[in-house]
């Protein structure tokens, strides 16, 4: 795994083929850990990706006390301690990722007061706990927000009929977590079904928890006394690499197979894609391990592209995932005409897509939300320093595949949090990308 200062050396321009397998998701993954702790007996996880932001949440269990042995590549067993030492919890860790909120929802059934640090990861402007903190109140639970951390307190827990203060993924995995050991039934309500909190809701199911509604916005939880089993799951593919492929063979305009494709999350993406004008085409489904989550294989053909004529923005599922909107930014620059990508639900993000300029894209940022991608433009290679955030940084990486000439990427730790081996896997379809010496 490479270090976070670490920097590639692209030659763009190349065209890509073959085939490519999609990875298992990050996202899905860190909801599986949250809910693992759930379980009194050892949780084995198969599809676990070896990335950065595992890496850090493998070092906040192990800091209170929760054994993790890696079985094979991508396998891990999961053992909760008989009792959590919270108060040696790993704030360096802590501070990499968003993710540990999810913590809460399984802790409360172990400790009645805790602390546990503020969440960090990508760095995008301001992101509240709102959704969780009214979420978890109506369960029995009071957070206090301090100046390092959050004080957890609980007594008794209790069900209730519960509307999510926003669409809120992580606040809805939280919830579900919580309310599955607490018996009778909880209803969240304005809940994204979105693929992780799916594979939350499935896993909660093979641990023995009745959940009604999963894929709609209502969710109904049986909650049970307890966890008590050894239990095995295996997690699903991850539709963001996908799309993340599906934007490399169009930005260098080439012919490419990606395999295991989580079409259920992807299918509004690729009709916006149809509309402007990409020819693709899809295998028939077949399931992913889980036996649950529909795939898909997607070959990519080289296509002339044309912008779409409104704006393109994100939504809660089934809208375009907010972590696919910025990889249409690469795309836009293929295409002819003027398109406008509206990225409002994160305060700066819209700001690092301009980043591509610098390889000669010509994007003009309206405000702190919105970009004006005028198109096409042949893309040049030149030398970028990572954004501190996962998405903007990939689609850097993807647009220097498209610009003629070499690049340099400075400092992609952002990318090797959520992307496994990611540089040996493109250049095995034919890019050029080379790990810099420092």
């Amino acid at each position: 795994m490479e270090k976070e200062t670490d920097d590639f050396k692209i030659v763009g321009g190349k065209k890509l083929h073959g085939t490519i397998e999609t990875n298992t998701s990050k996202n899905g993954a860190l909801g599986l850990f949250c809910a693992s702790l759930l379980n009194k007996q050892p949780t084995t996880l198969h599809g676990i990706p070896r990335i950065e932001e595992i890496s850090s949440i493998i070092k906040i269990f192990e800091s209170i006390g929760v054994k993790i042995e890696w079985s094979a590549k991508n396998t891990v067993i999961i053992t909760p301690p008989k009792k959590f030492t919270l108060e040696k919890i790993d704030t360096n860790a802590s501070s990499r990722i968003r993710s540990i909120l999810m913590m809460i929802g399984a802790l409360i059934h172990h400790e009645k007061n805790f602390q546990i640090p503020h969440a960090g990861g990508c760095k995008m402007g301001q992101r509240t706990i709102t959704a969780h903190k009214y979420g978890l109140e109506m369960l029995g639970v009071k957070i206090k927000t301090k100046e390092s951390s959050y004080e957890i307190n609980r007594e008794k827990l209790k069900t209730n009929d519960i509307v999510l203060y926003e669409a809120s993924d992580t606040a809805t995995e939280n919830l579900l977590i919580a309310s599955a050991l607490i018996p009778g039934v909880t209803t969240l309500r304005f809940t994204p079904p979105n693929y992780q909190v799916q594979e939350v809701c499935f896993f909660l199911e093979k641990c023995g928890v009745k959940i009604e509604g999963i894929g709609t916005s209502t969710l109904v939880v049986h909650g049970v006394k307890e966890i008590n089993a050894p239990t095995e799951y295996c997690n699903s593919e991850d539709p963001t690499e996908s799309m993340t492929f599906i934007s490399a063979a169009i930005v260098t305009n080439s012919k490419l197979t990606i395999t295991r494709c989580p079409i259920d999350f992807l299918s509004l993406e690729l009709l916006k894609l149809k509309i402007m004008g990409l020819k693709y085409k899809k295998s028939k489904i077949y399931f992913s391990k889980n036996d649950r989550t529909r795939l898909c294989d997607i070959t990519v053909y080289p296509s002339k592209l044309i912008a779409l004529n409104d704006k393109l923005h994100a939504s809660a599922y089934p809208g375009i995932n907010t972590d696919n909107l910025p990889f249409f930014v690469p795309i836009a620059t293929t295409a002819k005409g003027t398109m406008l990508i509206h990225d409002w639900m994160w305060e700066n993000r819209a700001i690092y897509f301009t980043e591509i300029n610098k390889l000669e894209a010509d994007i003009v940022l309206a405000d702190q939300h919105r970009v004006f991608i005028n198109g096409p433009t042949e893309l040049k290679g030149n030398e970028i320093v990572c954004p501190p955030a996962l998405r903007p940084a990939m689609i850097i990486l993807v647009a220097m595949l498209g610009a003629k000439g070499q690049s340099i990427l400075r400092n992609v730790y952002s990318i090797n949090r959520g992307y496994e081996d990611i540089a040996k896997r493109l250049n095995a379809i034919g890019t050029d990308i080379t790990l810099l010496d420092n």
